[in-house]
């Protein structure tokens, strides 16, 4: 009976155990966002398209902050604070005890991410000519971690260990570029007596690790206050998030992990709630009225090259010409057509491309739904592209990931 059982079973177990990988290990965040981005396409084009919009845009009869009018705002400004602490944390953690912490080890990801910035940034500024669409420079410059590990985690064993470390610390190099980049060119106006008072809230979260205090409530509670003192500054509220992530201490007094388990318990929730919330909020765009013209407008077209055209050939220039000239090795067991798909991979940007296009164009909201339709269009394309050439060329086994002493399916 035990028999016939196991082998009814076995057949149904091949169907489904590949449907089951999608939603297991890395790729698990990246097709969440998949989905969460058609959910939005569907919605914005649907008989509910109105109901869509008036939910995220429409005005709140009572909001406890002036400032956050709707919905959308709240979501912006304050959930993705969350996000934004998790990147702080893992900024911290890679900096200090992982794959950051080693200044010959950090050497190339981080010019790879750099380069992984400008040219993108070139690239959208020749195709789009500048003028209107200047302030969107910045949009195709950044990757999405949880969407290229995603399309990464779906080819399972073939990508070598140290390509999913390249790829996870170039896109972790690319969130502080980003963030660096919302705090320096994306704040017009700065209010002096909040951003004191945001300093004063900071130099107390630092005196608390300094006297190493190793509970999390003053520091959340401090956060939040952060959070809202930035709020007013003029600088965006987001940024709040990563700096009170870098006050936490990395240990407890009794030795044990303090920054990884906060970084551990508030990760779910940023990668499965808050950016898929986000994703949801901001991917969604209306095609009524869309002809040919508007998809192939100068910004949408900017952002999709900037994103397929720019990051590989930024990304993967640098890794040659650093491998060649002797000042950093491309990453061990890894091919030239392999670091080109992770290149190409690294085209995907989704959370960080829609949150700066927003702030990019903040009174021109045809521009904004113009920048969601080049992010999502290149996002699209490099993953495609992206997965397929790491298909056709990546020959490495589960065995092979072994003998290196390293976990398949992990990062």
């Amino acid at each position: 009976m035990s028999e016939n059982i196991s082998n009814t079973a076995s057949p149904l177990r091949r169907v489904f155990t590949p449907v089951r990988a999608l939603f297991v290990g890395d790729a698990s965040a990246g097709i969440l966002l998949i989905l969460v981005a058609g959910a939005a396409m569907l919605a914005a084009n649907s008989a509910f398209s109105n109901e869509y919009r008036e939910l995220f845009y429409g005005e709140l009869s009572w909001t406890p902050i002036a400032k956050l009018k709707d919905l959308h705002y709240w979501i912006n400004d304050g959930l993705m604070a969350v996000f934004f602490f998790v990147v702080g944390l893992e900024v911290k953690r890679h900096m200090i005890a992982g794959s950051l912490s080693d200044p010959a080890a950090r050497r190339l990801p981080m010019l790879a991410a750099a380069a992984g910035m400008i040219a993108p940034a070139i690239v959208f500024m020749g195709v789009s000519g500048g003028g209107q669409y200047t302030s969107g420079w910045a949009i195709p410059a950044a990757t999405d971690i949880a969407f290229a590990m995603g399309v990464l985690g779906l080819l399972g064993s073939r990508v070598p260990a140290s390509l999913r470390l390249f790829l996870l610390t170039v896109a972790i190099v690319d969130d502080i570029g980003a963030v660096l980049v919302i705090a320096i060119f994306y704040t017009p106006t700065i209010y002096l007596t909040w951003l004191l008072a945001a300093t004063g809230v900071l130099a107390v979260m630092i005196a608390l690790n300094r006297f190493k205090v190793s509970v999390f409530w003053p520091y959340i509670l401090l956060s939040v206050v952060l959070w809202y003192c930035v709020l007013n500054t003029g600088v965006h509220a987001t940024i709040a998030g990563v700096v009170a992530a870098l006050t936490i201490p990395l240990k407890r007094s009794d030795g044990n992990s303090m920054l990884e388990k906060l970084e551990h318990g508030l990760a779910p929730w940023s990668a499965y709630l808050v950016v898929p919330v986000f994703g949801f909020a901001n991917a969604g765009v209306s095609l009524e009225g869309l002809g040919a013209e508007a998809l192939l407008a100068p910004l949408p077209i900017a952002i999709a090259a900037g994103l397929v055209v720019g990051k590989q050939i930024g990304i993967f220039t640098c890794v040659w010409l650093a491998d060649k000239v002797g000042f950093a090795p491309r990453p061990a067991n890894a091919n030239w057509a392999e670091i080109w798909g992770v290149s190409i991979l690294c085209g995907i940007g989704f959370t960080m491309s829609l949150f700066i296009g927003g702030l990019a164009f903040p009174d021109q909201p045809s521009l904004i739904e113009e920048a969601k339709i080049g992010i999502l269009t290149g996002s699209a394309i490099s993953a495609v592209l992206g997965f397929v050439i790491l298909r056709l060329t990546t020959k490495h086994t589960a065995q092979e990931c072994d003998d290196q002493g390293t976990q398949p399916s992990g990062t």
